[in-house]
């Protein structure tokens, strides 16, 4: 027999999908989904600003979306309501269709969150290099610093530094354990994290090779 045939059976709900949720009856007495009239829904200009230019990179601006979301997080700390709000008014969009945008990605807060973010890959590659001990190692080194979330994280992406972590979005890596602690003083110092051990500060065969992200800034501080 094989495993496939011992395995147990996945639950399925009375629908078939393996979703819970589907099955509920949709409520047609609420209100259709509605942009947000700008007149009533004030957006600091820096965030407008950030999430045009954002959305000026796209031939259709709703692709903008997941950066647009980005940016809004930035500046409130996590994807509150008042936040998706924004960012919907800006790219006339229904906050229900960002909020879908948001709930699926899991580097969007929809909840309060820390104000620094450390992903650890846990993943095969960084975990034989030694990512599970690395772990363990920030989560004691950032314990009683409320402002620093640690999570493990099943691939970043980036195998090739591992063992590695994602630190507010900067890649960096190889680890070791002593790291741990050097990563929680640069978070509270305000300084640079880790500033050698950056993906983007590795060496390129071609200098103009960098990407410019999607603020038309390169890593290396050029207008792209």
């Amino acid at each position: 027999m094989s495993y496939f045939d011992k395995r147990p059976p996945v639950k399925r709900y009375e629908h078939g999908s393996r979703v819970p949720g589907w099955d509920e009856a949709v409520d047609l007495t609420k209100p259709p989904a509605t942009v947000p009239d700008p007149a009533l829904t004030p957006v600091p200009a820096e965030l407008r600003e950030k999430i045009e230019a954002a959305m000026a990179l796209y031939p259709d601006s709703k692709s903008a979306s997941i950066p647009a979301l980005h940016l809004a997080q930035q500046h409130h700390g996590w994807c509150s309501p008042e936040a998706i709000e924004q960012v919907a008014c800006v790219m006339q969009l229904t906050p229900a269709y960002l909020t879908s945008v948001a709930s699926f990605y899991d580097m969007f807060a929809l909840t309060p969150k820390p104000k620094h973010d450390v992903y650890v890959c846990t993943n095969i590659s960084c975990s034989l290099l030694g990512a599970d001990e690395f772990y363990e190692q920030m989560c004691a080194s950032a314990h009683g610093h409320e402002d620093i979330g640690v999570r493990g994280f099943e691939c970043l992406g980036a195998c090739d530094i591992g063992p590695m972590a994602s630190v507010n979005g900067e890649y960096v890596g190889p680890l070791n354990l002593f790291d741990a602690q050097l990563i929680v003083e640069d978070l509270e110092a305000g300084r640079p994290v880790l500033e050698h051990k950056q993906l983007r500060n590795r060496a390129v065969a071609d200098p103009q090779g960098r990407v410019a992200d999607w603020t038309g800034i390169d890593p290396v501080g050029q207008e792209g």
